[in-house]
């Protein structure tokens, strides 16, 4: 199997090549489950990120990097979009993204209690990867919905033209194939 060696916060990782698209491959970064990885992306981010009252990503996989940066910024609260209305959300604010890594269309969808919280807060959106930015448009969304104030985005890998972008913080450049 091709792979494509990434160092990210001085740790070395092989990302398998895979074909998403009949003409488009990516070099895959899974965080889930790498917790020396999560760990030391989510240390140096939280000395980039501005200061915010509060950080937001979607479901799954930035949940472990938003966890870890909740800690490293002692915040004792985070926020995630999940991707199905859930019977305990009462009125949510829904939002549909395409994803370059799913190719179907999904929902994020934030509950009353979740709005509670961003409402005029200062947000940072966090994602592992920001490839077309379609994942952190669709939490803008969300986030400027329920009346929250996005202070910066931010993401481990800025891959293929987003590590052109100027509005996204992000720690290595990861192309497309």
């Amino acid at each position: 199997m091709e792979t494509y060696e990434i160092t990210i916060a001085g740790i070395t990782r092989q990302l398998p090549i895979v074909k998403v698209k009949e003409d488009l491959q990516i070099a895959s970064f899974v965080i889930l489950g790498d917790a020396e990885m999560t760990t030391a992306a989510a240390k140096l981010l939280s000395e980039q990120l501005p200061e915010v009252d509060l950080l937001v990503t979607a479901e799954a996989k930035g949940i472990p990097l938003v966890h870890e940066l909740a800690k490293q910024l002692n915040m004792p609260r985070y926020i995630v979009a999940r991707k199905s209305v859930k019977a305990y959300m009462q009125q949510p604010f829904i939002s549909e993204v395409t994803s370059m890594t799913t190719q179907s269309k999904q929902l994020l969808c934030l509950g009353t209690d979740d709005v509670t919280h961003i409402k005029g807060k200062r947000i940072a959106l966090i994602d592992d990867v920001i490839s077309t930015g379609d994942s952190i448009r669709a939490l803008e969304d969300l986030v400027e919905k329920a009346g929250g104030k996005i202070t910066a985005k931010a993401a481990i890998l800025a891959e293929g033209d987003a590590a052109n972008r100027n509005d996204i913080i992000y720690l290595e450049k990861l192309p497309l194939f």
